[in-house]
């Protein structure tokens, strides 16, 4: 027992101390997310705009939740700090003026529901804007769109997609631990995918000027494609991984959190 609790001990050292050698070694002038001064003035206003809703509602969510159930608030503070770890690993794209990085809003999705992944990607991204020079103050509405709105309920709606559709195909019809597994790599493929097309999307309509929209917006799209379609797979079975490991860990956890019945947790 004590070797297992010394081998988890070292493991997240191990976790802990790249994540600090990431952070430090990261070049800032390619922050991650949209950068600093990157967008103009409307365009960022406007982002703040459209993402003020969702927050309000994620705000009123939270206390509801955490009014009903007191262990939701430690559950809640534990997906914070697995969006902001995972969303602090950034891979540089010069070409886009911006960073490739894992979202992690999948995850916290799944588990708390898309308003309350919404708050998390926005106390993350304020965090890392403030203190890691990651992202931007200016910019923190347009991230916050792309990463949490956009991230949460594109991994979301995939999940509720694939678990009504997974039961349809023999190999995933029993047991229901290969249909959660499936649903959680989609989600997490998916909304890692999702906000990079909503950054390439507020990236392309905030530079363009007075040319085109579309060429603008393909070209920065496919200069993230070297990195974040390998990075979208690598979400996906990171966010698949969590799925399973709490089925068989947690089940009642994910009842408790509407994830899957009770009846699928008896296993």
């Amino acid at each position: 027992m004590k070797k297992k609790i010394q081998n988890s001990k070292f493991k997240i050292q191990i976790i802990l101390l790249v994540t600090c050698y990431l952070l430090l070694v990261t070049d800032n002038a390619h922050a991650m997310h949209i950068s600093e001064g990157i967008l103009p003035f409307n365009w960022a206003a406007l982002w703040f705009l459209a993402a003020t809703p969702f927050l309000a509602y994620g705000l009123y969510k939270l206390r509801k939740m955490a009014a009903v159930d007191l262990s939701f608030k430690p559950l809640l503070g534990l997906m914070a700090a697995v969006v902001f770890i995972i969303s602090c690993m950034p891979i540089p794209v010069p070409t886009a003026g911006t960073c490739s990085h894992p979202c992690g809003t999948g995850m916290s999705a799944i588990l708390l529901g898309p308003a309350i992944s919404i708050l998390i990607a926005a106390v993350a991204l304020l965090i890392q804007a403030l203190f890691l020079a990651h992202g931007g103050l200016s910019t923190w509405g347009a991230n916050i769109v792309s990463m949490g709105i956009m991230g949460s309920f594109a991994g979301y709606l995939t999940f509720k997609v694939f678990r009504l559709l997974t039961p349809l195909f023999p190999p995933f019809s029993k047991g229901g631990l290969g249909g959660l597994a499936v649903s959680g790599f989609m989600a997490g493929l998916l909304a890692d995918w999702a906000t990079y097309i909503m950054t390439s999307v507020e990236l392309a309509s905030g530079i363009k000027g007075d040319s085109a929209f579309m060429p603008l917006f393909w070209k920065i799209l496919i200069a993230f494609m070297p990195t974040q379609l390998p990075l979208g797979i690598l979400e996906g079975a990171m966010t698949a991984g969590m799925v399973v490991l709490l089925y068989k860990k947690r089940p009642d956890l994910l009842v408790k959190m509407r994830v899957i019945k009770a009846a699928e947790a008896k296993i």
